[in-house]
């Protein structure tokens, strides 16, 4: 089985339980441990990070994607990030299923995208079912946060920290809890309690996962 294969295997809605594609997960993890290895302990600049996720991804991520490292994944070629995205540190990616984040995306600390879910009976637990993640534009994942396969959260969507998202969030909605609800839907011309660095200069992204 090749890459391009399995690929095709998941898209088709198939799930993963036989030796050959245990083996080519394995190959997989191998690959993507060797890079985020290398990706998490030593400095880099961005631009040696960009050129890193690129290996890592199997595709050019775009000149404006910023990210803190540590970085986790455990296959790392089913991620697609869009322009203007920032990954906090110690996010973790299962991204088997597939993991899409749009445009101006912000990732919190310790954020985790999971994937892949078990059979319920004992003797299934080894069959993993993928299915894929989805961020629209402008939304902002807080701290903790994990999301679980086959969630589609939609554009300028808010998820509070710490929440365990298990259903879609429609766009322009603050949800969060365990498991994440909705809390209510965002006022654009709401203003925050505290200074907001937009109306001063411009916003520094990395303050805001």
């Amino acid at each position: 089985m090749t890459l391009d294969d399995f690929l095709n295997h998941i898209g088709a809605g198939g799930v993963l339980g036989t030796p050959e594609i245990y083996r080519l997960m394995d190959e997989m993890s191998d690959e993507a441990r060797r890079i985020t290895c290398e990706i998490n302990n030593t400095y880099h600049s961005q631009e040696e990070l960009r050129a890193l996720m690129s290996r890592l991804l199997g595709k050019p991520v775009d000149e404006t994607f910023k990210m803190f490292p540590p970085f986790y994944t455990d296959f790392g070629r089913n991620i697609t990030i869009g322009r203007h995205v920032f990954i906090n540190a110690c996010c973790h990616f299962q991204d088997h299923g597939g993991v899409t984040l749009g445009d101006g995306c912000l990732i919190g600390h310790q954020v985790v995208f999971a994937t892949l879910d078990h059979g319920r009976a004992p003797e299934d637990r080894g069959v993993m079912y993928p299915a894929p993640i989805r961020l629209g534009k402008n939304v902002w994942v807080g701290s903790n946060s994990t999301i679980l396969r086959g969630v589609t959260v939609g554009d300028n969507a808010i998820i509070a920290a710490g929440s365990v998202v298990t259903k879609d969030v429609a766009a322009n909605t603050v949800a969060g809890g365990v498991p994440a609800r909705y809390i209510r839907d965002i006022d654009r011309n709401e203003k925050p309690d505290y200074p907001c660095p937009s109306e001063t200069g411009t916003v520094d992204k990395r303050s805001m996962g």
